[in-house]
């Protein structure tokens, strides 16, 4: 854990948006990963394809797409980011057993898009959840974090 300043609040305590205008623009990258955790039955239905409501891992996919894109719309002090790829990764695993979520995130600009990689990996894990709790209502979704980071002052990151 970092012991810097938290940016987001001013010297009277407020949250605010913090000022990047007179940062310099720069290529961003930033990395997430979670899972959703579910009984082996339950993982048959998206490996098969038996879903009642479709292509799981698919769907899912598209809305981590659009979490990314709707970041600045869903956590109150994140910047509208032009952001330029979002590729998302879902694979089912025997072992967890379950399905692993990895978001990659680009952009080019004043600052970074680890929240948008997050709310890729957030976004596609609910839906996942969304998409079978009809057969299973405690799944579990955990270990969302970031897992890399790159660009701008404080430069690379790597979990």
């Amino acid at each position: 854990m970092s012991g810097g300043k938290l940016s987001h609040f001013d010297a009277e305590g407020q949250a605010h948006m913090v000022d990047v205008s007179t940062k310099p623009q720069t290529p961003r990258i930033a990395t997430a990963e979670g899972h959703v955790r579910m009984s082996p039955d339950t993982l048959a239905h998206v490996t098969a394809g038996t879903a009642k409501k479709g292509d799981v891992l698919g769907i899912a996919r598209i809305a981590g797409i659009q979490g990314a894109k709707k970041t600045a719309d869903l956590i109150p002090l994140c910047h509208p980011l032009p952001v330029t790829k979002v590729a998302l990764n879902l694979t089912p695993d025997d072992t967890l057993p379950g399905v692993r979520i990895t978001a990659t995130v680009k952009t080019t600009g004043q600052t970074g898009v680890e929240m948008e990689a997050l709310t890729a990996v957030s976004t596609a894990a609910l839906t996942v959840y969304d998409m079978l709790k009809a057969v299973q209502k405690d799944m579990e979704i955990g270990g969302i974090r970031v897992t890399l980071k790159d660009g701008g002052k404080s430069g690379r990151f790597e979990a």
